[in-house]
């Protein structure tokens, strides 16, 4: 995380954000206008003398270049554009010049900067990212000045002694503010050069006094490019008078310089002038110096910690547009899968005008249901639980099996008082819901199964719609309906809205692909046929249902999802429970990915496409998401917030959309999408933190334990289930008949068979609580 922070703070500093133009480049920055005031008494003496500097002392010294004498200065590169072309252009006149070069651009580009200084012409400091010298504090003056010469000592090796205030133009221009940052420069030990000619558009010396109309037009053709023309007549001095002739040495510019550069001294050479260095035009000593080992050792770091952050962030970038696209092809499939199997599932026309039914054979009667429910410590509701259970239209047989797996309430007792008939209670030492649910399984008296967690209630219709699809006998399990029972706070709201957008819209379309990863443990029917196949559950993984539904799916049995079966879950209640429970969800997840790894490799859709799709949409992509909050926060600080903020909430909206029509497909109110900007806001980043928690736990080899959630209890009032499904039940049940010989067990096809274990066994039970206990 530091890393990062780093990374982007390193390469927004880099890209000019001080004072920068939206959209623009380093070079290409602006600053603010400074009023002309009356000039100080050093101004004035700075105003009429020359345009190369020394404040160090107490007086300002200046000089002019000799006459027929011209200094090229070429200001914001090197560009790895149009540099190189200006040097070819110097080589082939044999004419030498300065470069005022940025420090982020040395960095960028120091195997240019070498060939600047090898073939002889010299660098000044421009300092770091271009800022206004006059409106920034000399702190940042001085460590503008300060990192540019490390960028240039780790590149080349060398210090320079020149530096050159962005924005400037000839003295006659200067203002108080502007040479108050020229005396900090010149305290770190700079000679300060300044323009005669200012041929990229400013005013110079030359053309002070142009009228204003007539500079303008200048200034704009000069920044424009247009005229190639207009640039040499700009820079060609006057009745032979030595000058400093500033160009623009890269970015739009940059091409229109190198060719006016090489008219430029094809006209001065015939008036006889020579174009070189500022220090040779002065007779002065090489501004270059060699740079300590320390300092190179720096600069070279400076170097690499740029071109790092610079590349980590447009990777970032790239990652950021990566998972927009998986986000939004995720959203456009799904929703499309889910309209096709709604339309399926509920009779409707398909696309064409065909029907669109599925069709599912019917039972030749209601068939035997064994509904297990295991429970550890489920006092506070497992009464509402069983009541539900027992109050079913489900006119076949029907028995209730609550395996209290050592749990040191009284969830057992609290079971026994409802006095129930069709209800057993099987009590035995705590070993895990897998071990209950095999023990449930072994006691079971139909060949349909029906498992459901202590905290769920179901309506009346549930059963029967539940079992409804084992009718057909390549049907091994039913996945239902999961509701969010306690919606009332925004926790419970967030739930809800990810239980009907995430796992039900999913599960749709999990069932037209054939690739369904979980039957949800809070409800799902299953075939003992099937159970027996794949071995049972398995205490391998904490998300035994997730890791029991791909084996199923392996051994080639149909798994489908139920819409009109609905069950009522308790959800969390707090940030930390939930937390608790996603991390062993997410976690369980994953440990049945590894589990079932082979199934890529094998034959049929399921491996690929169910591995495949949580590969990418449950890990990866979470993994990749917070890089889209993360880059929409650094684009609106960086550049223009409106590009950033306008995607962010063209996708809010999107998903604003899809979570609507999710809603109308569950027959859910769309009125709880209010709290869908908070959810992207904070649920979402708390699910995203979990899927990297529960990766980092899996990659070090960490064993997390099972996490308990506390119940609050919220079906104990012993009132109706709380929001019931409107609409009709499809199909009328029919009439009651002989139970579990009813019951389909032949499978299409060839499948691979598995042993099957011993099934779980119960340890001794109290008085009153065997099989044939109520």
């Amino acid at each position: 995380m530091m890393l990062t922070a780093g990374a982007l703070v390193l390469d927004a500093y880099v890209a000019g954000v001080p004072g920068r133009t939206p959209g623009k480049g380093v070079e290409e920055t602006y600053a603010p206008a400074h009023p002309p005031g009356a000039p100080s008494i050093g101004l004035g003496r700075v105003r009429r003398g020359g345009p190369v500097l020394n404040l160090t002392g107490p007086e300002p010294a200046s000089v002019r270049l000799p006459a027929r004498t011209v200094a090229l200065a070429f200001e914001d590169g090197p560009d790895p554009r149009w540099t190189p072309r200006l040097l070819d252009v110097l080589a082939e006149h044999g004419a030498k010049a300065t470069f005022f070069a940025v420090g982020a651009r040395i960095a960028e580009n120091p195997a240019l900067t070498r060939r600047i200084i090898a073939e002889g012409h010299e660098i000044g400091n421009h300092s770091y990212v271009h800022p206004d010298p006059a409106a920034v504090p000399g702190w940042r003056l001085r460590l503008e000045l300060s990192l540019t010469q490390k960028a240039l000592a780790g590149a080349a090796g060398v210090y320079t002694r020149l530096a050159r205030p962005p924005y400037s133009s000839s003295p006659a221009v200067l203002t108080d503010a502007q040479l108050r940052a020229m005396r900090v420069m010149a305290g770190e030990g700079y000679l300060l050069v300044l323009t005669d000619l200012d041929a990229a558009g400013r005013e110079g010396e030359e053309s002070a006094g142009r009228d204003d109309a007539a500079r303008g037009g200048e200034e704009s053709a000069g920044r424009d490019g247009r005229e190639t023309g207009r640039i040499v007549r700009a820079a060609t001095p006057r009745a032979g008078r030595g000058a400093i002739v500033t160009m623009r040495g890269s970015g739009d510019d940059g091409g229109r310089t190198a060719e006016a550069v090489d008219r430029l001294l094809t006209r001065l050479a015939a008036r006889g002038y020579r174009a070189t260095t500022l220090t040779s035009a002065l007779g002065m000593p090489p501004a270059h110096v060699a740079a300590g080992q320390t300092d190179r050792f720096v600069g070279t770091g400076l170097i690499l910690a740029q071109h790092g952050a610079t590349g980590f962030t447009a990777a970032m970038s790239w990652i950021m547009v990566a998972a927009a696209a998986l986000t939004l092809l995720r959203l456009v499939l799904f929703l499309g899968l889910a309209r096709t199997h709604a339309r399926r599932a509920r009779g409707g026309p398909a696309r064409g005008g065909r029907a669109g039914v599925r069709r599912v054979p019917e039972w030749p009667a209601p068939p035997g249901v064994t509904v297990i429910v295991p429970a550890y410590n489920e006092e506070a509701g497992i009464a509402a639980t069983v009541r539900s259970l027992v109050d079913t239209g489900h006119r076949g047989a029907l028995e209730v099996i609550v395996v209290d797996d050592g749990s040191s309430d009284g969830t057992a007792a609290a079971v026994a008082a409802l006095g129930l008939p069709r209800v057993r209670v099987i009590r035995q030492e705590n070993g895990g819901k897998p071990a209950a649910l095999n023990t449930g399984i072994a006691h079971a008296s139909h060949d349909i199964l029906v498992m459901v967690d202590g905290d769920t209630v179901f309506e009346p219709a549930t059963i029967g719609n539940l079992v409804r699809p084992l009718a057909d006998p390549t049907v091994g399990a039913v996945s239902g309906n999961t509701k969010v029972g306690n919606r009332g706070g925004m926790i419970g709201r967030w739930q809800h809205i990810e239980y009907v957008i995430g796992f039900n819209l999913d599960r749709r379309a999990f069932d037209l692909l054939g690739c369904m990863p979980t039957v949800p443990g809070a409800i799902g029917a299953f075939r003992r046929s099937a159970l027996a196949a794949v071995g049972g559950l398995s205490g391998d993984t904490l998300a035994e249902d997730t890791d029991l539904t791909m084996a199923m799916c392996r051994d080639g049995w149909r798994v489908v999802y139920e819409e009109t079966a609905p069950a009522w879950t308790e959800a969390p209640a707090s940030l930390r429970q939930m937390w608790r429970q996603r991390y062993r969800w997410c976690y369980g997840t994953l440990q049945a990915m590894w589990k079932h790894r082979r199934a890529v490799v094998e034959p049929g859709p399921f491996g690929r496409r169910c591995l495949g799709y949580l590969t990418l949409f449950q890990v990866v992509l979470p993994l990749l998401a917070p890089v889209v909050d993360v880059m929409a926060v650094y684009g609106a600080a960086v550049g223009d917030p409106l590009p950033a903020v306008a995607v962010w909430a063209g996708f809010g909206l999107l998903q604003a959309v899809g979570g609507w029509y999710a809603l109308r497909l569950d027959r859910e109110p769309a009125s709880v999408l209010w709290v869908l900007p908070l959810q992207q806001l904070v649920y979402r980043q708390l699910m995203y933190l979990v899927v990297i928690q529960s990766v980092v736990t899996a990659v070090l080899g960490a064993r997390l334990h099972w996490q308990t959630i506390r119940r609050e209890g919220t079906f104990s009032g012993g009132g109706p289930v709380p929001v019931p499904i409107p609409g009709p039940i499809p199909g009328p049940v029919p009439a009651p008949g002989p139970g579990p010989a009813a019951t389909p067990d032949a499978r299409a096809g060839s499948r691979r068979r598995r042993p099957r274990p011993a099934p779980g066994r119960a340890v001794p039970v109290s008085p009153g609580s065997g099989p044939d206990a109520s």
